[in-house]
């Protein structure tokens, strides 16, 4: 299943309900989270004998930049990181 998160879920970590076939859980997102990472929930998937596993991926979700305050907190984000995503030379 898809898990939407905020950036500041996904970046500084955080804990959040998530549905499964047997109910909701709690499930702790670990900080520096991005896009895409997988969660396994063992014995959380379809029922059976044994129960099946769940797999959470987490989908970061921005937020609309449609105000001047939005816009300017974007901004001050892009002015506080020294990031590029598409740089390939990582550490």
């Amino acid at each position: 299943m898809s898990l939407p998160l905020a950036p500041w879920e996904a970046a500084l970590g955080t804990s959040v309900t998530a549905p499964t076939p047997e109910g909701p859980v709690a499930l702790t997102i670990p900080p520096d989270s991005s896009s895409g990472r997988r969660l396994r929930l063992k014995g959380r998937g379809l029922p059976g004998t044994p129960p099946g596993d769940l797999f959470v991926v987490l989908e970061v979700v921005l937020p609309p930049a449609g105000t001047a305050k939005a816009q300017d907190a974007y901004r001050a984000m892009a002015a506080a990181f020294d990031f590029n995503p598409r740089d390939t030379d990582k550490e």
